[in-house]
């Protein structure tokens, strides 16, 4: 039994020596740029420590795996060896990561980033990287790191010899007992037992973006870019860059102005977009769908401008969000929301919007660390944001947040004080989520899945329309837009024809409020969520240069086009035809319609452009 003690109190004091370096490397960060500490508050300065605790431990658990397993194996080997060569892991461990954390800090300045993979090309020319650095950074530098070093090796001696001593060999029976201790890692890596391991979004706390970084463990960051990291091979590369990019603009030049004169009834109307959760337009009955389970949205249809074949881009939140927001193509399987270090080159559509002086804010009633949602929507540069720490728990169900007709209220009654105009606020529902938990009554069943997936949207369409009733009775309502869109399609309910056939991704988008003519009813021109952005500046004489995958959602072309991809594929649809690609079997999928051949070339063309820009963005 002494054994196990010592041996336990052994890994316990190795994970917590990793937790204090990491708290003092925070502190180091916090000192290095005083300047920029010294604006925050205290309590957002101790809460950069608070937040960034479970990043710290997540690493500190990567780096205590190894000594972990071998403490195990020092139960049936000779101790000394294992525990001299925990002693030499861990002095290399900590030199190797006090350089990191110099590089680290000199960076940041420049770069405005914590450490990411951005550092690795400049290591193929190091002369010229401390070139860019001046003798006295250098010198001073390469002393701290030495000190640095120097001082936490001593404090680990110390917490190495004075539990090593009480080492000696066990029995083969305690193994079992150390495999769980270092199986137990596992939760501090994940970041607790939820079901979205940490991430970057976890530490985001204020709307500081510097103390948001404060918070980032900076060797957490870096191992989260490098294991995220491509080899910079383009593998949807069919055509020489300058004959892709011909493809692309042969068609979608012709596509970027519109005659947009009757479209709004005033130059500067208030914006509200409702990301609806997983809305196909299969079940949107004014949309030739199901016809009983949107009646509200069916309803709604017949006052606005309805868009017909409008599309998603990705077939989740986290791809769909960039599309809306960036005008950017989601990868057949990278996510660009979840890379800090790529999305905050994007462009943004709240950006572009608090340019001309619009108040932006974003509501969701859940986790905004799913998909790393919450650093997304911080570098989007949106002043406000409520998620769902800001609801009481009685009223989330089981997994995903705040129930829909609660978090709807909470939007409604903003409203209601909302005295700065323009404002555009976004709010993303997520009760028609999996697994489709929802109040009252189950309109249709609970039999299956699609039934489930039924009664949550009927759920969710009748939160719009109280919604809908309140909006019409405000003052604002005559000066806005109220956008209602889908964030993706979905597979439910089955659907005939290929799972990834334009079904699967058709989404509904309807206009309404004062500000839209009603005159126009509806627009049957292909398009997409990455037109959206676009679109909208254009109407509002916005800045829209820097969305250069979208197009002009009323320009009525027949050359108009839809373009989505899933995993490992895409599709490509416009009036005249259908061609989904499958890049596994290297076959289409789905080929029907006129001049399919240059649907092909068009589809390959945008993911191999998209995806070129997704590999070269920093």
């Amino acid at each position: 039994m002494k054994n196990i003690t010592n041996r336990f109190l052994y890994n316990l004091y190795y994970f917590l020596f990793w937790i204090v370096y990491f708290v003092f490397a925070r502190f180091f960060f916090l000192m290095y740029y005083v300047d920029k500490t010294q604006e925050l508050e205290l309590s957002t300065v101790l809460k950069t420590f608070l937040y960034g605790l479970r990043l710290d431990a997540s690493f500190a658990a990567y780096i205590s795996t190894i000594p972990f397993l071998f403490i195990m194996f020092s139960v049936i080997t000779n101790p000394k060896i294992i525990l001299k060569f925990i002693k030499w892991y861990t002095f290399v461990i900590v030199i190797f990561i006090s350089l990191l954390l110099f590089i680290d800090a000199g960076l940041y300045q420049a770069w405005g980033v914590r450490l990411d993979t951005s550092l690795l090309p400049y290591l193929n020319t190091p002369t010229l990287m401390i070139s860019s650095t001046s003798t006295f950074q250098l010198v001073s530098g390469i002393f701290g790191w030495i000190l640095i070093s120097f001082l936490f090796i001593k404090i680990f001696k110390k917490i190495h010899q004075k539990n090593s001593d009480k080492i000696d060999f066990g029995n083969w029976t305690q193994l079992p007992i150390f495999l769980l201790m270092t199986a137990v890692l596992i939760i501090p890596v994940r970041g607790g037992f939820q079901i979205v391991p940490v991430n970057q979004s976890n530490v985001y706390f204020s709307e500081s973006m510097f103390a948001n970084h404060a918070a980032i463990n900076f060797m957490w960051n870096f191992s989260n870019t490098l294991t995220h990291k491509t080899d910079g091979t383009n593998i949807y590369k069919y055509f020489d860059d300058k004959t892709a990019l011909k493809i692309i603009n042969k068609t979608k030049n012709n596509l970027l102005i519109a005659d947009t004169d009757s479209i709004l009834t005033t130059t500067k109307p208030n914006v509200i977009l409702i990301l609806w959760e997983s809305l196909p337009a299969k079940i949107v009955g004014s949309l030739g769908g199901e016809p009983n389970v949107t009646p509200n949205l069916n309803r709604l249809s017949k006052e606005g401008l309805l868009f017909t074949n409008f599309y998603a881009n990705g077939d989740r939140t986290d791809k769909g969000i960039p599309a809306v927001l960036s005008g950017y193509y989601p990868q057949p399987v990278k996510r660009i929301m979840r890379m800090p270090n790529k999305t905050r080159s994007l462009p943004m559509l709240p950006k572009k919007m608090a340019e001309l002086g619009y108040n932006t804010s974003f509501y969701y009633g859940g986790d905004l660390n799913f998909g790393n949602m919450n650093t997304y929507l911080r570098n989007a540069g949106i002043n406000k944001i409520v998620d769902g720490s800001e609801f009481d728990t009685k009223d989330w169900n089981s997994k995903w947040g705040a129930y829909d007709d609660v978090f709807m209220k909470r939007f409604a009654d903003d409203l209601s004080t909302e005295q700065k105009e323009p404002f555009f606020k976004i709010a993303l529902t997520l009760t028609s989520h999996e697994p489709y938990e929802i109040k009252g009554e189950y309109k249709f069943g609970q039999n299956s899945q699609d039934n489930l997936f039924r009664s949550a949207h009927f759920y969710t369409d009748s939160v719009i329309g109280h919604f809908m009733n309140f909006a019409k009775k405000q003052e604002w309502y005559k000066n806005t837009i109220i956008v209602i869109m889908s964030d993706h399609g979905h597979s439910s309910p089955e659907h005939e024809g290929p799972y990834f056939s334009p079904k699967k991704f058709r989404i509904p988008m309807l206009w309404l409020g004062g500000a839209v003519n009603k005159n126009i009813k509806e627009i049957d021109n292909f398009s997409s969520q990455v037109d959206f952005s676009y679109t909208l500046l254009d109407l509002l004489k916005g800045d829209k240069k820097d969305f250069v995958f979208s197009k002009h959602i009323f320009n009525s072309s027949n050359e108009q086009y839809a373009h989505y991809t899933f995993n490992k594929g895409y599709g490509t649809v416009t009036k005249n035809g259908t061609f989904i690609y499958d890049y596994v079997s290297k076959k289409p999928i789905l080929s029907e319609g006129k001049y399919t051949k240059k649907l092909d070339s068009l589809g390959k063309a945008l993911t191999q452009d998209s995806y070129q820009d997704f590999l070269e963005r920093k």
